[in-house]
């Protein structure tokens, strides 16, 4: 019987080698941390030259503000889509913190590069603070600005200051999920979160 002849893999496109090497580079800074980890490791994960990594990437801080890009692009875009057919101000929130502890939930990865390695630096985190995650916050405090319009949130409370605290109380759900010995969906405690933002502790 003859042999089938298999045709050789065409290389992939510039977008598809630009993705494979940010995939990549989740999977050793996880690993490795930010600091322990080498573009020549990068690589031999993506599969591809170290001198390829730099036709895309200028540096190893390079790829990791183009991670923290693609990926904030990713949950602004994905909100704002999510968003737009729902008109409550609380149940835009509940799907704003659902949408983001199942990002992070979904890949313990890159939870780990977001709530560990990214922090690495006050000078790195500034400068990532004045750019996606600066829209990111926008999209809670037009929320919360929303609610406070409707006369559903109290007026008193600046929307930017509750926008902070809205993303703060998520960012320690993620962080407490990657630290912690248990095993749970960690979408889960998206309720929990918007429940004590919006109602506080205080007994009804």
């Amino acid at each position: 019987m003859p042999r089938t002849l298999r045709m050789p893999t065409p290389p992939p496109a510039d977008a598809d080698k630009h993705i494979l090497i940010l995939n990549a580079a989740t999977r050793v800074f996880a690993e490795r941390g930010f600091f322990g980890a080498q573009v020549a490791d990068i690589a031999r994960r993506a599969g591809v030259a170290a001198g390829t990594v730099y036709l895309y990437f200028k540096s190893k801080d390079d790829l990791l503000i183009s991670l923290f890009d693609r990926t904030m692009q990713d949950a602004i875009r994905e909100g704002r889509a999510a968003l737009t057919d729902i008109d409550d101000p609380s149940a835009r929130l509940r799907c704003i913190a659902r949408l983001h502890l199942e990002r992070l939930g979904r890949d313990r990865d890159l939870a780990i590069v977001f709530q560990v390695e990214l922090r690495q630096s006050t000078k790195f985190m500034a400068r990532l603070s004045a750019t996606r995650l600066r829209d990111y916050l926008g999209l809670i405090r037009d929320t919360i600005a929303d609610g406070q319009a409707r006369g559903a949130f109290r007026s008193q409370v600046p929307a930017t200051l509750g926008a902070k605290i809205f993303f703060g109380a998520l960012d320690e759900m993620a962080t407490n999920w990657i630290l912690s010995d248990r095993h749970y969906a960690l979408a889960d405690d998206a309720d929990g979160v918007v429940d004590v933002f919006l109602h506080g502790v205080s007994a009804p």
